[in-house]
């Protein structure tokens, strides 16, 4: 039987099954609506959705909520970065980055597993920082705006280094780890 992965997003979850794939889960896409809390820590709106979810499906299942954080703007857009990038897209966030010197930011990931014991969570980020133009046509969302530190190149120009180094890989494998232990065990 494949996990059920609550999201609407076919980009998250092509990631997704592609790097669980190498940890033998198989994953089913789950599309619910669920009302997002307000919150400035994706931990905690994954975690809040997961629960929200598990009382609608009462099967176990997962998902992924994350953001990009910059630090020039207090942590904005964050766990707001799909609202954001809905009204304003790149060129907005360039917009609001216009002159500004610090481009650090970096994007988490927060994975939330729930089944009948319970939520569990994990983590995982990306350092780097906000290119002065988009560049790129691979990847989504602000991946055209990201350059992962140690690289001269936006994840949206190098899918590769996205696939090793993103904030969602680092969270999935986590959880895969965790996942594959835990199904060994029944």
């Amino acid at each position: 039987m494949n996990l059920l992965f609550l999201t609407g997003n076919q980009h998250k979850f092509a990631e997704a099954k592609s790097i669980l794939k190498a940890y033998d889960v198989k994953i089913s896409p789950l599309n619910l609506n669920i009302e997002e809390i307000r919150s400035e820590s994706c931990a905690r709106v994954a975690e809040a959705s997961a629960q929200s979810a598990y009382e609608r499906a009462r099967k176990p299942l997962f998902l992924e909520d994350a953001g990009l954080f910059v630090k020039a703007l207090n942590g904005f857009p964050g766990t707001y970065s799909s609202w954001a990038f809905s009204r304003l897209g790149n060129k907005g966030l360039l917009r609001l980055m216009r002159g500004v010197e610090n481009r650090s930011a970096k994007f988490v990931s927060a994975i939330a597993y729930v089944d009948s014991k319970g939520v569990r969570t994990f983590t995982g980020a990306c350092e780097g920082e906000i290119a002065l133009s988009a560049r790129g046509k691979k990847g989504f969302g602000y991946d055209p705006l990201f350059i992962p530190k140690g690289s001269r190149k936006t994840f949206a120009q190098d899918a590769e280094l996205k696939k090793q180094l993103s904030h969602r890989r680092k969270a999935l494998e986590k959880f895969a780890h965790w996942y594959s232990l835990k199904m060994k065990k029944g």
